[in-house]
């Protein structure tokens, strides 16, 4: 038998106490006026949606920033002066590709119910976290602060991997949002 949600310890609990927390309303009004106004509706907010691919493109785009920056991380832990140059242009691939990424989730934002928008509210304050860190690595990175890079790129990966948990909730666990429709 699954767990139910008053059995459920852990990071699932947390996620799902998220949910239920009111206190997020107004961090998740603050989201819904930056979805309105950074990705309006229109063909733009189609496309970012996933409209012609009939499934949020969010969460397709997420595996690209986050594909990057663990190969960068592997990357520093496996060999941090002979990777490098490699790892840092991970870092900034992954940065880059983080943009439309935040954009198809801020398109997604509007089709969300009442509880999945507080839990992807935290989401995205967690990875906003998450790519400052990435951009201070790839900052230092390109200062010649190696170490200091790579131990921010660690930092935001632990960062993003908490994020990425919160959006594979509100996607998997809370199956939101709905399709967009064609």
């Amino acid at each position: 038998m699954p767990p139910t949600p008053s059995t459920t310890t852990g990071p699932l609990a947390a996620a799902r106490s998220l949910e239920s927390a009111a206190v997020l309303d107004r961090l998740a009004a603050v989201v819904d006026r930056l979805s309105g106004a950074v990705v309006p509706a229109g063909r733009a907010h189609h496309a970012l949606r996933g409209r012609s691919l009939g499934h949020p493109l969010h969460a397709v785009l997420t595996d690209l920033p986050l594909g990057l920056w663990s190969s960068a991380v592997a990357l520093d832990l496996t060999g941090p002066e002979k990777y490098a140059d490699a790892s840092r242009r991970l870092v900034g691939l992954g940065l880059l590709t983080a943009v439309p990424t935040v954009l198809a989730g801020l398109a997604d934002f509007p089709a969300l119910g009442t509880r999945a928008r507080r839990v992807a509210a935290v989401h995205a304050a967690v990875n906003g976290v998450g790519n400052v860190l990435f951009a201070t690595s790839f900052l230092a990175r390109h200062a010649g602060r190696r170490r200091l890079g790579a131990a921010l790129s660690v930092a935001g990966m632990g960062v993003a991997g908490a994020g990425g948990f919160l959006g594979g909730h509100v996607a998997g666990g809370m199956h939101e949002p709905a399709p967009p429709t064609a």
